[in-house]
């Protein structure tokens, strides 16, 4: 986990910024208006809480900026030294002094003019006030102007820089310029570091990561160190030496043999013995790099001889950490990052001795007892002497012994690539000889597997006995159509049968149809010609009534009157009393209904007419329903439109009174 996050800090605004902001807060979030006639109190209330919520804005924001920035006494002495190389400790702790000097400041001016204008005495000595606190702040403000800018580009930088974690496992990568130490970070992590064939291509610390062993490990690249004096010595190079100072790392000294780098190999063991001072209590390998072009043995004399001291050197960090003095394979390795050759054994080596070394110094700690403490490792102790092999029944035994897997028999013919294994072999089947018979999928152009079902002959039979089921059921059912085997008396009762079952469906049919569905002329229902006006005309006069004018009433109602000249019928007061029949009419509506119609009717809207698309009056009513709806906002709206003459309001009331926008100071 990293433990120092930079890339979260606020920006830290300019000198003018900074007062327009607090003091647009100020003019946004506190009351604006006051009147000459309030009380002397209200108006002190007034502008004391604008300079108090002023003083407590500007304390806000450079407190977060003090707050936020790291302090360099508190923080990893890696970062400390960090920070003091790249910006100047002095400096920087200036630029957050002046800030902390500009909130006391800020802070002691609000106190003594909210003082003062308690006894402010008019509108005009406390408005007074107000500005000149207001001022001074700002003021103030303006002075540390060039140290909030110093800030802002120290953020600025401190948000790029890697998120590095000093106490996590770390290989630190140093050497001279140009002898592939950024060739070596992008073979082994995912990092993308530049790299040129010329010298100081890295100018700063760059971060990688890669896994070992289930563990993570950062891979940390520095830029090249020139053998010079300490005080000689430029930022980028400072970066590397205070990585390798602070930094509980293995360290992996990348040593150029071909030369090609543009520093021989005298330059750089004079570089090592300046800096080996730094690699104490580290696990420190030479890696001799770039033998694609020189061999190690191919080297010169002297340059070999060079190349043992720094090997000797780097044996005395062995037994510094308790290691054997004969094991010298893991300080000095070989490798060449053209061709990867032995990249991942430079990378394993360093991973192992510092996990090593890590294990070591947590043993050794006082950390570790109180750990152990927690811990009880139970051992079984023997209780005879008596041999106890383990006990496998011999039928396991003899099929584990027998059995051959798919991976074995596919060693035994001939390995991967060869050995197709079977996926019929498992089948079950009556026959063991059909499962490597080949099944045709298309055969006389229908697919095959649309046929097979292995219970077509027992479904077959089902479905002949069920034919046998049906056709005896069948001859049963006969003796409702064949006559020939019923008498006379038999088929006229079938028939009546048959004739009042289709009248029941009839009927059925009549009243499950709605009113819109049902036909307007129904005669198809009375073919028989049952009911007619001399069938009425019997019926009443058994009952003992007239039936002319109700036969008349109802051939004028009749459709049927197209040759005949129209009547007006009588109305309830010109009726002969005793000889009319007595119709009662209780409502308007029941007489304008028993009146003859003398004229065409009117259609309702919702009748269907052919030809208009709709299933029924029902559809047709809501449809109408539905025109009517959308009609109704758009008459709401017609009353004012484009062409109409209009004046619009020529000093809105939302844009002529208030507070002034955000962001207009030329008034302040």
């Amino acid at each position: 986990m990293v433990q120092y996050n930079f890339k979260k800090m606020t920006v830290v605004p300019n000198g003018k910024d900074f007062i327009d902001i607090i003091l647009s807060r100020t003019q946004r979030q506190t009351p604006t208006v006051v009147h000459k006639g309030c009380a002397i109190s209200l108006l002190r209330s007034f502008y004391m809480r604008k300079v108090k919520y002023t003083q407590q804005n500007f304390h806000e924001k450079l407190s977060t900026i003090i707050d936020e920035f790291p302090r360099l006494d508190d923080i990893h002495p890696f970062y400390g030294d960090l920070l003091h190389v790249l910006y100047n400790k002095d400096h920087y702790k200036l630029a957050l002094g002046q800030i902390n000097t500009a909130r006391n400041l800020i802070g002691k001016i609000s106190k003594d003019y909210v003082k003062l204008l308690k006894y402010g005495d008019s509108l005009y000595r406390c408005k007074c006030l107000k500005v000149a606190a207001l001022g001074r702040m700002c003021t103030v403000i303006k002075r540390i102007g060039p140290s909030l800018a110093y800030l802002e580009q120290i953020r600025q930088h401190m948000a790029r820089l890697p998120s590095i974690d000093p106490n996590t496992r770390t290989i630190l990568i140093c050497g001279y310029p140009n002898v592939g130490k950024s060739s070596f970070i992008n073979k082994i992590t995912r990092a993308d570091v530049d790299v040129q064939p010329y010298a100081f291509t890295t100018k700063s610390l760059f971060v990688g990561h890669t896994d070992y062993k289930y563990l993570r490990y950062q891979v940390i690249d520095t830029p090249g160190i020139l053998d010079r004096p300490f005080e000689d010595r430029n930022i980028i190079e400072m970066c590397s030496i205070t990585a390798l100072a602070h930094l509980r790392a293995a360290v992996l000294f990348f040593l150029d043999i071909s030369g090609s780098c543009g520093y021989s190999i005298a330059q750089q063991a004079a570089l090592f013995h300046s800096i080996k001072s730094l690699f104490m209590n580290k696990p420190l390998i030479i890696v001799c790099n770039k033998t694609d072009l020189q061999p190690l043995d191919g080297i010169a004399e002297e340059d070999k001889k060079l190349v043992t001291e720094m090997k000797a050197e780097a044996m005395k960090t062995v037994i510094g950490q308790g290691g054997e003095a004969t094991n010298d394979e893991e300080v000095l390795l070989t490798m060449s990052t053209l061709t990867e050759e032995g990249v991942i054994t430079v990378k394993n080596s360093a991973c192992e001795r510092l996990l090593n070394q890590r294990v070591e110094l947590k043993m050794k700690s006082k950390k570790i007892n109180v750990c152990l403490n927690r811990f009880h490792v139970a051992m079984p102790k023997p209780r005879d002497n008596k041999e106890r092999p383990p006990c496998i029944p011999p039928k396991q035994a003899a099929e584990k012994e027998k059995r051959n897997t798919e991976k074995d028999l596919e060693n035994d013919n001939g390995g991967a690539g060869v050995y197709s294994a079977s996926l019929k072999k498992n089948y079950i089947l009556a026959n063991h000889e059909w499962k490597e018979d080949v099944m045709p999928e298309i055969l006389d152009g229908h697919n095959i597997y649309d046929f097979v079902d292995p219970d077509i002959l027992h479904r077959l039979a089902e479905l002949e006995r069920e034919e046998g089921y049906r056709q005896a059921d069948e001859g049963d059912d006969n003796f409702e159509t064949e006559g020939l085997e019923l008498t006379p008396e038999e088929q006229k009762t079938l028939s009546e049968i048959r004739k009042k079952k289709s009248l029941l469906i009839q009927q059925h049919r009549i009243k499950k149809s709605t009113a819109e569905s049902r036909p307007t002329v129904p005669r198809k229902f009375d073919k028989d010609r049952e009911f007619t006006t001399k069938r009425m005309g019997r019926q009443l006069s058994k009952l003992g009534l007239d039936p002319t004018k109700a036969i008349n009433r109802a051939r004028s109602r009749s459709v049927s009157t197209r040759g005949r000249k129209r009547e007006r019928s009588l109305d309830r007061d010109d009726t002969d009393g005793g000889d009319a029949m007595d119709v009662d009419t209780p409502n308007k509506k029941q007489r304008m209904l028993s009146r003859s119609r003398s004229r065409s009717r009117s259609r309702p809207t919702t009748e269907v007419v052919p030809g208009e698309g709709f299933k029924d009056s029902a559809q047709k009513a809501k449809a109408l329903q539905k025109a009517n709806k959308s009609n109704k906002m758009r008459n709401k709206n017609a009353r004012r439109g484009e062409a109409d003459r209009v004046i619009p309001t020529l000093k809105p009331k939302h844009l002529f009174s208030g507070k002034r926008s955000i962001g207009k100071t030329q008034r302040r």
